[in-house]
């Protein structure tokens, strides 16, 4: 069995990686055009921040770990067309600029994403950014070393990890979104009027509602971000608005969303059966909604890549869907969500109720305490939990974990008042917060 791997981040490392494993008889070849591989793009802000000092401590394989299961890693190959009716790729080596055919039997696409770059007046300056892979990061690090005005264009999660980072360096920091508030996607208003407090508290500047139209500059380099609402200084500008999947090798080949997400199925096969995709470049069934939704993570990309390999040859392991779960650190705050916010959910035309609880996590008495914020949306006639978002300055993140399950497993809210969950002193109160939120949506 040939099998020919395009990409090779997350879900393509996860995928070459246990297929190696499953099938030792297997020919597996990656081609992957950076010269690097398994890079944790996540861990970008904490590298900016100095949080991680080494880079390379960032990556989780590499290609000679891909050799010594058996897999060819091909660096520095661009693939340029795939026949999915012949079942061809066309390559081209980089380094040596010699263009070849290569044949397979199965073809794994995890081409992930590339951040959504506008055209407007002035990208062409110098020090506009993208923040995606390892080269941008080292790029942010050496052109933030002269920088003392930084304006960062996306207030999702990588925008906001970025913003408090560029803080703790010293920067001047402003934050543009043409959304009215941060981390609109991820968290309702109690949750982000709190976060927003705390990042002007710090002196970061939000200009929120507005949208970026051109970048002005002098001798080349930005000076520049001029929105619908004004103009704001900037010796750096950091571009954090989103997403695309990479798949245009497959376009018009196979089944993909408007935005070009390619639609697998549950075992991440294509509509070709030989072709199998994973990872950012994927859409993938978002259970709350039932419906396929493209919602690039790196926890999402390593399970899809799993899975993958488990699949390969005959249908084994099926994907159960996402949530989306996802957690972030600011500053002293632990936060994280799962599932649809309360305004995503009405935006999709659901009928939803939701319970907000703010209370000690843990009982007063002991010597310390802090409180939590905890919110579960639920549907209103059936009580199925949609989601769920919870912040403090102890870590409840994995509170959220557990309510991923329960969307998961399709809970109702009056299930969740009574889970068995423990209670001692140092962790909880008699009634876990969790519980809280049920009881409290019964009227108990």
């Amino acid at each position: 069995m040939k099998v020919i791997v395009i990409g090779c981040t997350h879900a393509g490392t996860a995928a070459a990686t246990q297929m190696a494993k499953l099938y030792p008889e297997a020919r597996i070849t990656v081609y992957e055009r950076n010269d690097n591989i398994s890079f944790l793009s996540c861990g970008i802000a904490l590298h900016v921040g100095g949080v991680v000092r080494n880079a390379e401590d960032l990556f989780y394989s590499n290609p000679g770990k891909l050799a010594e299961l058996g897999v060819t890693a091909r660096m520095r190959h661009d693939v340029l067309a795939v026949d999915t009716e012949a079942r061809t790729v066309r390559v081209r080596d980089l380094t040596t600029g010699e263009t070849r055919e290569d044949t397979y039997d199965k073809l794994v696409v995890t081409t992930g994403s590339w951040p959504i770059v506008p055209k407007m007046e002035g990208m062409e300056l110098e020090n506009i950014l993208l923040c995606k892979n390892y080269g941008h990061a080292q790029t942010i690090i050496q052109k933030a070393a002269g920088a003392k005005r930084v304006v960062v264009v996306g207030a999702g999660y990588i925008g906001i990890e970025l913003v408090e980072a560029f803080e703790q360096l010293g920067k001047r920091v402003t934050v543009i979104d043409n959304t009215p508030r941060v981390l609109y996607k991820y968290l309702d208003r109690e949750f982000t009027d709190k976060v927003e407090t705390e990042l002007e508290a710090r002196g970061i500047r939000l200009a929120l509602g507005q949208t970026v139209t051109a970048f002005a500059g002098e001798a080349g380099k930005v000076t520049r971000v001029v929105t619908t609402k004004g103009q704001y200084e900037a010796d750096m500008v950091i571009l954090c608005i989103g997403f695309r999947p990479n798949t245009e090798l497959l376009k018009n080949q196979v089944d993909m969303l408007p935005n070009g997400a390619i639609v697998v199925n549950e075992y991440m096969q294509t509509s070709k059966p030989d072709v199998f995709a994973a990872g950012d470049s994927c859409a993938i069934r978002y259970n709350p909604t039932g419906q396929a939704a493209y919602i690039p993570l790196a926890t999402n990309a390593v399970r899809m890549g799993t899975l993958v390999a488990r699949n390969l040859v005959k249908p084994t392991t099926k994907y159960l869907g996402t949530q989306g779960t996802s957690g972030i650190k600011i500053f002293d705050y632990n936060i994280a969500s799962t599932g649809l916010t309360e305004q995503a959910a009405l935006d999709a035309g659901l009928n939803v109720k939701e319970i907000t609880i703010e209370d000690s996590y843990r009982p007063e008495f002991m010597p310390a305490y802090e409180k939590a914020l905890l919110k579960v949306v639920y549907e209103a006639e059936s009580g199925r939990i949609v989601g769920a978002q919870v912040l403090s300055k102890a870590d409840l993140t994995q509170s959220i974990n557990t309510l991923s399950v329960c969307i998961q497993n399709r809970m109702t809210i009056e299930e969740l008042g009574f889970v068995d969950f423990f209670f001692q002193p140092h962790y909880n109160k008699p009634w876990n917060l969790l519980n809280q939120a049920g009881l409290q949506a019964l009227g108990v």
